[in-house]
């Protein structure tokens, strides 16, 4: 079990640089610039006319901070608050919105505080290099949910066809989910989300609806349950169900209801990164809130986004 992480990186930004840099750089300093490796190959720039952490690289003689290259770069907002701020959003089963998160870090308006919480689940995103759901003959559950109103949806007197459409898998191997929001539900759709994230050995979970019928033919095996004759284990093989991925969902329509409220669909995909993020981590999978926290933080690398990339304006940084 990780040591619970101490008051001090969140409150001193000292401490939090220190803690950050042992995070990215766990075998020693790397220059973003030339890719060198190892302490003995940069020095600690120091003196007043020089912010605190930057190093200037003995090959290239280029400066650097543990922060370029990263989410963080070029914000104006203290690290320490970075950090109690994934902290918070990490260790929150149901999520902490916005508003909470301007009040409990003294922000000067919602907007950064909102803008924080997107750079933040950014980071959440799962990685493209992550290993295939199912593998080795492993069970994956898929189903779809809906929330919210889609502008996009021609109007339909069927409630459902105007919401958001939500796709998820659920790998009861690894634990991990994976969501996304699709224009509609159908096999044309649903298809190559499966193809990108199961493999083809994998057994194949989900509901009586349709459009699975074809699909699972493309893998190892496919079972189902059958949800309108109310049967929701198989009574005869008591692992063939979908109660992983409902209980996903449970979880996540409780944060988008009472603590979000309300999400645009263009926003949506970032705030299901966020609820895939926390359940494949989470503390049934023995995983605590500090390294929950670690990871999500390890994860800022390499990843960047823009205020004109989540409201359309001119771009900004928090």
């Amino acid at each position: 079990m990780a040591k619970k992480l101490t008051d001090a990186i969140f409150h001193d930004e000292e401490a939090a640089r220190a803690h950050f840099e042992a995070l990215r750089w766990p075998d020693g300093r790397v220059c973003p610039h030339c890719g060198v490796a190892g302490d003995e190959y940069s020095t600690l720039m120091k003196g007043k006319s020089h912010r605190p952490g930057l190093y200037k690289c003995k090959e290239c003689r280029k400066p650097f901070t543990a922060t370029i290259g990263t989410l963080y770069e070029r914000s104006h907002i203290p690290l320490h608050k970075w950090l109690l701020a994934t902290h918070l959003m990490c260790s929150s089963k149901k999520g902490i919105s916005a508003a909470q998160l301007h009040r409990n870090l003294g922000f000067g308006s919602y907007r950064t505080a909102w803008f924080m919480a997107h750079r933040i689940r950014e980071a959440m995103r799962p990685e493209d290099f992550e290993p295939s759901m199912g593998s080795g003959g492993g069970m994956v559950e898929a189903d779809e949910t809906f929330l919210g109103r889609d502008p996009d949806a021609p109007k339909s007197r069927t409630p459902m066809h105007n919401m958001c459409k939500i796709v998820s898998l659920v790998d009861r191997n690894s634990g991990r989910a994976r969501s996304y929001v699709v224009d509609n539900i159908s096999a044309k759709t649903i298809k190559p989300i499966l193809e990108e994230n199961l493999a083809r050995e994998a057994h194949l979970m989900t509901d009586e609806a349709r459009h699975y019928m074809p699909l699972g033919k493309g893998y190892a095996k496919h079972s189902s349950v059958r949800h309108a004759q109310d049967e929701y284990v198989n009574r005869e093989d008591n692992t063939i169900h979908t109660q992983s991925i409902e209980g996903y969902f449970a979880i996540f329509k409780r944060g988008m209801r009472g603590v979000y409220q309300h999400c645009d669909k263009k926003h949506l995909h970032r705030y299901l990164s966020e609820f895939d993020f926390r359940y494949s981590n989470r503390a049934a999978l023995g995983i605590d809130d500090t390294q929950r926290t670690e990871t999500a933080i390890k994860a800022t690398v390499g990843k960047r986004l823009l205020y004109q990339a989540t409201s359309g304006r001119e771009a900004a940084q928090a």
